[in-house]
């Protein structure tokens, strides 16, 4: 090695990161030199591997994945984008993504859309800027086509949708089976002896909404109950959309005596409206919704929802992407995972006996 020059000290990086110029600088090599011996190259002597990586323990130093994803065209970095990362739900398929992908040695990235088309384009190019191995997306509920998604097909990314896809495109997914899980709401509120059942029905564009107002649909149909449009109501999903919505049954010369909620935010919307009108739930009217977010534990009373599953499905998309990824430009035909949801009945609808309660 050639003639040391000033050494570095632990205290001199104390408040930033050891770099490989640092070490190189050290031991008077050259950075291909440092490179080479901490990835065990067989150009690198003995001597010299053993003098870097001494000093390397030394300084702490740790590698920069991201810089080395950008020499290599190899990357462990996955990239996360969801609508949203508050409540229980996206943040805990985020944790199964996490949780799975952490044992196969991969970190993630995640973003938000916010529910907006456009920062949902920006996501997507800040991760391909970052070299990332796969992209597991959400879609926004602004989102009404895939186009910004061609450039991840076009640089072969490996690209796995989860929950909120656009349909009339093939594309690799999981999802809830939602239509079952719609079913499986609408008809407990039926069986609890509810004859004018109501709707709160997300956005139709997207899947999810859409599936949910079909299983909706075919409780009704199953018990006979011809459906009635004055009942079904378009919401956001929000709980000022669930209020709104809420307020507007109210005013039909024949008010519902269930709602169903596509989502759960706008079923404790509708809850509030009915509490402050003095209507009982779920004597009066009872109320399921979508998601079982934490919220559904804090309202008073509980609120029956639909469990979705969240950890497998980030487990699921997260394994939907290796087998892309194993594939490797092969032939890889179109996947959808299709898990089974689960209703969780509490107070909010279980009229007559007392309840027990599904946590």
């Amino acid at each position: 090695m050639a003639g040391r020059r000033p050494s570095v000290k632990p205290s001199d990086t104390a408040h930033s990161p050891v770099s490989m110029a640092d070490l190189a600088r050290e031991l008077g090599v050259s950075m291909t030199t440092i490179s080479r011996a901490l990835s065990d190259h067989h150009s690198i002597g003995p001597a010299t591997k053993q003098a870097v990586l001494k000093l390397a323990k030394k300084l702490n130093y740790q590698p920069n994945r991201m810089a080395s994803a950008l020499r290599k065209g190899t990357s462990t970095l996955l990239g996360v984008i969801v609508p949203y990362i508050e409540g229980r739900f996206f943040a805990s398929v985020v944790h199964g993504i996490e949780t799975a992908a952490s044992k196969a040695g991969y970190s993630i990235i995640i973003c938000q859309s916010n529910e907006d088309v456009a920062q949902e384009r920006k996501n997507l190019e800040t991760l391909l800027s970052a070299q990332v191995a796969g992209i597991l997306v959400s879609v926004s509920r602004t989102t009404l086509d895939f186009r910004h998604f061609d450039k991840v097909r076009k640089r072969g990314v490996p690209l796995v949708f989860f929950d909120r896809i656009l349909e009339g495109d093939s594309v690799n997914a999981v999802v809830l089976n939602d239509q079952d899980g719609a079913y499986q709401a609408t008809r407990h509120l039926l069986e609890q002896g509810c004859r004018r059942v109501a709707h709160l029905a997300g956005p139709q564009h997207l899947n999810i909404y859409r599936n949910r107002r079909q299983g909706y649909l075919d409780a009704l149909q199953n018990q006979g109950i011809a459906p009635d449009e004055s009942l079904i109501i378009d919401c956001d999903m929000t709980l000022e959309g669930g209020q709104a919505s809420m307020k507007q049954l109210l005013a039909l010369p024949n008010p519902p005596d269930g709602v169903f909620s596509a989502g759960d935010w706008a079923v404790l919307g509708a809850l509030q409206v009915l509490k402050s009108r003095g209507v009982r739930v779920p004597q009066d009217v009872a109320l399921a919704g979508f998601s079982n977010e934490a919220l559904t534990m804090v309202a008073e009373p509980h609120l029956t929802s639909v469990d979705q599953r969240c950890e497998e499905m980030g487990q699921a998309a997260f394994r939907l992407f290796t087998d892309l990824a194993a594939a490797d430009g092969t032939a890889f035909s179109q996947r959808q995972v299709v898990l089974q949801p689960q209703l969780f009945v509490r107070e909010s609808s279980q009229r007559g006996a007392e309840v027990v309660e599904n946590k």
